[in-house]
């Protein structure tokens, strides 16, 4: 079965999109818009696509049943909802948008129109991730106790002084934590289950931005696991995202995408290949908002497809990545009240907001 795809936007995230496309089999890139038209033009010259002028003649373009967006996070519901009232499945970059609000309107939208909604959530795909989960979620690694989180990247401040929605609240939905560190803050929910608790604190310490370019939060989760996330665009010259896990039966180590230390007490379990090592250099996002290696996109349209096709769920569907930004939203909460918020087990905030700090 072909599938004919568009995509809707014109940035660095949209090459890596089509990249993904082409190099999908039984996949044909059809259309392209953006709303820098030179950008999405020469975006659809290299990949042999046609380049519309506006979203609907984007959208009414046929043949087409899958729609990629790439556009600016706080557009994400009003360009997939629009693609999915046509009738075409969108598959939409993270964050999903930049508001729970925004997401239960767009998974409406799509469930009335009976069209997949899935979520570039690429982490997810990468074997050692899929290893470490497996390790988790089978119990070789004990009860869960303690876990910290480090996306200690770096950007330059030409990349927010240069972009007319990087580093607003409008278009990015916030800074650091919403953009660069939800990719983090959906493996802790993917490995951890339901948080319960937060307290957190952000600030704006290098980059003349009106949201955070530093976040640090505690998480309390309903299995009894304590988290730490700490996410920065700050700190040069940029370090791999790293998360430490400790369970009753060991710890593991995952650096990037690379699982690079594991220690379980009378495990059979067989590591990852390649388990041990390290890279070098600092990793590519770490300090560059570019994507070079798109296995993980790639990985993800292929199960986009798969479950447009057999009528299954997506590896990350639209209710799975709300809830990255409904815990990001708790978090903003936090920090901006200086007050440690309970959250239900739909991780939406309660009203009686915890004020005893004591115990955080």
């Amino acid at each position: 079965m072909i599938h004919n795809i568009a995509l809707v936007g014109g940035g660095n995230i949209s090459e890596t999109h089509a990249r993904a496309a082409v190099e999908t089999r039984e996949t044909r890139l059809v259309a392209v818009w953006g709303d820098n038209q030179r950008k999405a033009a020469s975006l659809a010259a290299r990949h042999g696509a046609t380049c519309h002028e506006t979203l609907d003649e984007c959208l009414a373009h046929r043949p087409l049943d899958v729609v990629l967006i790439g556009s600016p996070s706080g557009l994400h519901t009003e360009h997939a909802g629009a693609a999915a009232r046509r009738g075409l499945h969108v598959l939409v970059e993270k964050p999903l948008d930049i508001s729970t609000a925004r997401i239960d309107a767009l998974i409406a939208d799509c469930e009335r129109a009976g069209v997949k909604l899935g979520v570039f959530y690429q982490d997810r795909t990468a074997p050692d991730i899929q290893w470490l989960r497996n390790v988790v979620t089978s119990g070789a690694l004990g009860r869960m106790i303690v876990v910290a989180a480090r996306v200690r990247w770096f950007r330059t401040r030409e990349y927010y002084s240069e972009s007319r929605w990087r580093g607003t609240w409008a278009l990015d939905g916030g800074g650091a934590l919403m953009n660069q560190g939800s990719h983090t803050v959906d493996l802790l929910l993917w490995l951890l289950g339901e948080p319960t608790r937060v307290f957190a604190s952000t600030c704006t310490a290098f980059h003349d931005i009106e949201v955070e370019d530093t976040a640090v939060a505690c998480i309390e989760f309903a299995s009894g696991a304590l988290a730490t996330i700490e996410v920065t665009t700050a700190a040069y010259p940029g370090f791999p995202r790293r998360i430490e896990l400790t369970g009753s039966e060991g710890t593991v180590i995952l650096e990037g995408d690379r699982i690079v230390s594991a220690d379980l007490r009378g495990s059979a379990v067989e590591l990852p290949a390649g388990a041990g090592g390290s890279d070098a250099s600092p990793g590519e996002r770490a300090v560059s908002a570019t994507v070079s290696d798109v296995r993980g996109h790639r990985a993800i349209l292929e199960d986009f497809l798969h479950a447009i096709e057999t009528g299954g769920r997506p590896l990350c569907d639209g209710a799975e990545a709300r809830r990255s930004v409904a815990l990001i939203e708790s978090i903003y909460h936090s920090a901006r009240n200086g007050e440690a918020i309970v959250l239900d087990s739909g991780q939406s905030l309660v009203l009686d907001v915890d004020r005893d700090r004591t115990k955080t």
